[in-house]
């Protein structure tokens, strides 16, 4: 944020954001910044890997 002012006012009134707000802000930045075909790749691999963990959470035997 270039306004200083801005900035000292939102940290009084919210206070400082966790590590993992940054990091989240830092993803998304990222995500918005690819190719809209290297978007639904990045989707449909978190969504495969979610799905294993269901899978192995849960053994069939």
């Amino acid at each position: 944020m270039k306004n200083v002012n801005f900035a000292g006012e939102l940290h009084l009134k919210l206070g400082a954001p966790s590590r993992q707000t940054i990091e989240s802000l830092r993803l998304l930045r990222a995500f918005l910044k690819l190719e809209p075909r290297q978007r639904f790749e990045v989707i449909r691999l978190v969504e495969d890997l979610a799905t294993e963990d269901l899978i192995s959470d849960h053994p069939l035997s």
